[in-house]
């Protein structure tokens, strides 16, 4: 399918500097000038995708030649793609078999598969691993974009003082596998070693006291990293025992409330920002300074749903999100259910910037089910309505609850340094007791853990764990 001439310009992207300037000049244009590349990026994607992969021929083999809504298409999860990887993807070298193999060995980390593609895996949150193969597009778009962001957060002034600190990237990274940033930031240093000679790999799985010593060491003038080991450095940094001044500090992966940015903020004398987004889409949305995400919609589609995937309107809680990646060619994710419940903020947003922006409030999958009461029915609770209650606690510097039975709940906690365990403890019960007595659920068990909150795979903390399917 030929590209008209001044349309998106999507096959163009391919350098990280081309992005940004293209970025740029949509956000100057205005909302309809990004809408057009979205539409012009979509209808490329769905061709290539049409022609080149088995599974998406035969998904969308009743739907007109040219797709330029997104809406008219059906929808993918993870099980599905998992299920029909080989169908699904559009080079013919990439098989699961051999991607396996290739996931296999730890020693292979950011290496390319097939010479060509970075292989990352999700840590398997929800319950289910994926494996997903991302091309260079891919990455140039993310680069291009990043840029965007950084821009949108700090002043010429911020930019300067960056470059005068050495310009020092720390990634709080998990280890041990593919997963996304371990092995981006290990191809990145390997392939360009001097380009990102100033790039400091640090696992999220070494003890706290190492790895504080270790980022002393360094002095990162930028840090990124999972929201709930950034708020156990801020802890750290308020003890006395960390000792950084970063220009900025970026949360990925894991929401960041607004009480744990401001603390954040206070601790480290930073810009502190969040980036939404995940493996298989990249980056789809950067926080403002008022804690909205703003979507990078020119390059992902974002749709907030029903139940029955039909869209919700603002201002209403969706029941999951669909996402769509509008530049990884090798292993298309279209119309793709990521899971999170969002947000749509009804109206522009007071910081200005005109791009669409959402929070988000969770999982569909964390959702909590009890037993009534009386045994005849459900009651289900949102993961926020808990985790909300905890985090909330003074004293609180992480937390986990578990479903270990249908009614019962684990706590694992850990305090911050200076409070008094056994009162935070006693605390949290009373605000979880008190919230669960008020939904009728009165009968449900809340019970303290001996161990404290347990990391993912992937290095993540997750706050609520229902109890498996």
């Amino acid at each position: 399918m030929g590209r008209r001439r001044g349309s998106a310009g999507a096959d163009r992207a391919d350098s990280a500097a081309w992005v940004w300037w293209d970025a740029l000049r949509a956000r100057r244009q205005g909302p309809e000038a990004i809408r057009l590349r979205q539409q012009e990026r979509l209808a490329e994607l769905v061709a290539f995708a049409r022609e080149h992969s088995a599974y998406y021929r035969r998904l969308y083999q009743d739907l007109p030649e040219r797709v330029d809504d997104v809406t008219s298409l059906p929808v993918t999860d993870k099980r599905e793609l998992m299920a029909h990887f080989d169908e699904v993807v559009t080079d013919p070298a990439v098989t699961l078999e051999a991607v396996q193999a290739f996931v296999a060995d730890p020693a292979r980390i950011g290496e390319r598969f097939t010479g060509k593609y970075l292989v990352a895996t999700t840590g398997g949150t929800t319950g289910r691993r994926g494996i997903f193969v991302l091309d260079d597009r891919n990455w140039t778009v993310a680069s291009g974009l990043m840029s965007i962001m950084g821009r949108t957060w700090l002043s010429w002034r911020d930019l300067a003082r960056m470059v005068a600190r050495g310009a020092r990237f720390a990634a709080l990274i998990a280890t041990g596998g593919h997963f996304l940033a371990v092995a981006t930031s290990t191809r990145e240093k390997r392939e360009k070693p001097r380009r990102h000679r100033m790039l400091g790999l640090f696992s999220v799985h070494e003890p706290l006291p190492d790895l504080v010593a270790r980022l002393n060491s360094f002095d990162p003038a930028y840090m990124l990293g999972y929201a709930s080991v950034l708020r156990l450095l801020a802890g750290e940094q308020e003890a006395g025992r960390l000792h950084l001044r970063p220009v900025l500090v970026v949360s990925t992966a894991e929401g960041l409330p607004a009480d744990d940015r401001s603390r954040m903020e206070r601790a480290f004398g930073a810009v502190v920002r969040e980036v939404y987004g995940c493996t298989e889409t990249g980056y789809a949305a950067y926080s403002c300074a008022r804690g909205w995400l703003h979507l990078l919609d020119d390059w992902v589609i974002v749709e907030a749903v029903d139940a029955d995937h039909r869209p919700v309107p603002p201002g209403t809680e969706s029941h999951t999100v669909l996402m769509t990646n509008l530049a990884n060619r090798v292993q298309p994710i279209i119309r793709y259910d990521v899971g999170d419940r969002v947000l749509v903020r009804p109206g522009p947003c007071e910081c200005g910037d005109p791009a669409p922006a959402i929070r988000v409030q969770g999982r569909a999958s964390d959702v909590l089910t009890f037993p009534a009461a009386d045994g005849q029915g459900r009651v289900t609770v949102p993961p926020l309505a808990l985790g909300t209650v905890v985090d909330r606690t003074p004293g609180v510097e992480l937390f986990q609850v578990v479903q270990t039975a249908p009614a019962v709940l684990r706590v694992r906690l850990l305090a911050a340094t200076g409070s008094d365990p056994e009162q935070v403890w006693g605390a949290v019960l009373t605000g979880m007791t008190g919230l669960l007595t008020g939904l009728g659920l009165a009968h449900v068990t809340v019970e303290r853990a001996a161990e404290g909150p347990e990391q993912t795979a992937g290095g993540k903390y997750r706050t609520v764990v229902p109890l498996p399917v």
